[in-house]
């Protein structure tokens, strides 16, 4: 098997030399796989919501049976008022959201790792990377790694010289200047602005790497925390990410 390799870059942003990927880097990515894993992530964190099982049915309704002329449905006692049906001021009501549903969605063990190897694979694809719209220098081979001392930074101009000086800038003023006023009633729950999602940044801690999280659509993650919702956001594989030298050495005992 042809081992992969690509760059490493020191905290300054100069190339440093070379450095072999893990395996899991190697995987041929299905997509299909990928998008159904990403389905039933994000529907199973849907939060349960509706009214209460017993609304509109708190009111004793009397049937007065056949032959009185009047139609025969549930109604106050001594009162022509109906109660307890859908059709009914103050019924219950016909189809609405039931809090007890079931809203955990299944997928099976291997799929979901089959999923995550892909997402991860199709990191170092730079045409799976381009296709989601991520900007960066075409001299640069993909995924970017950083020595451990990435953890150093912390200042925010530092960070922005550290991406200029590898190429990747662009990505996060892509992100800057697509912040947009969320369409409809969520601008009034508080998500009102939309952004699109920059570089994926991870290493072995989030709190060393917390600097980034300044930058408009950059994320921070681990390599225990990388899920397909980071790395695939959307269910499109091919976020541009940067990873330290400590956490591809990790993806490789994991995989």
């Amino acid at each position: 098997m042809t081992k992969l390799e690509t760059d490493i870059y020191d905290n300054q942003g100069n190339m440093k030399g070379k450095i072999e990927l893990p395996v899991v880097f190697s995987t041929t990515p299905r997509e299909d796989i990928l998008g159904k894993a990403f389905r039933a992530v994000t529907l199973t964190l849907r939060h349960p919501y509706g009214s209460s099982p017993e609304a509109g049915m708190r009111r004793v309704g009397h049937n007065s049976g056949a032959n009185h002329g009047i139609s025969r449905l549930p109604r106050v006692a001594g009162s022509s008022r109906g109660v307890t049906l859908a059709s009914m001021v103050g019924g219950r009501s016909a189809h609405s959201p039931r809090s007890n549903k079931i809203l955990y969605k299944k997928i099976n063990d291997k799929e979901r790792k089959i999923a995550r190897f892909s997402a991860i694979a199709m990191t170092a694809d730079k045409s799976a990377v381009r296709k989601r719209g991520h900007k960066f220098d075409d001299e640069i081979h993909l995924p970017v790694v950083i020595e451990d001392t990435l953890n150093e930074v912390k200042k925010v101009k530092d960070a922005i010289t550290l991406f200029e000086n590898i190429g990747i800038y662009d990505d996060v003023l892509r992100a800057k200047e697509g912040k947009k006023v969320r369409a409809g009633r969520g601008k009034m729950r508080g998500r009102r602005y939309k952004q699109p999602r920059s570089i994926l940044v991870v290493g072995t801690s989030s709190n060393d790497l917390r600097v980034f999280k300044s930058m408009p659509g950059v994320e921070v993650a681990t390599p225990d925390s990388l899920s397909i919702r980071k790395l695939a956001p959307g269910g499109v594989g091919g976020r541009l990410v940067v990873y330290t030298a400590a956490a591809i050495k990790k993806l490789g005992e994991v995989s």
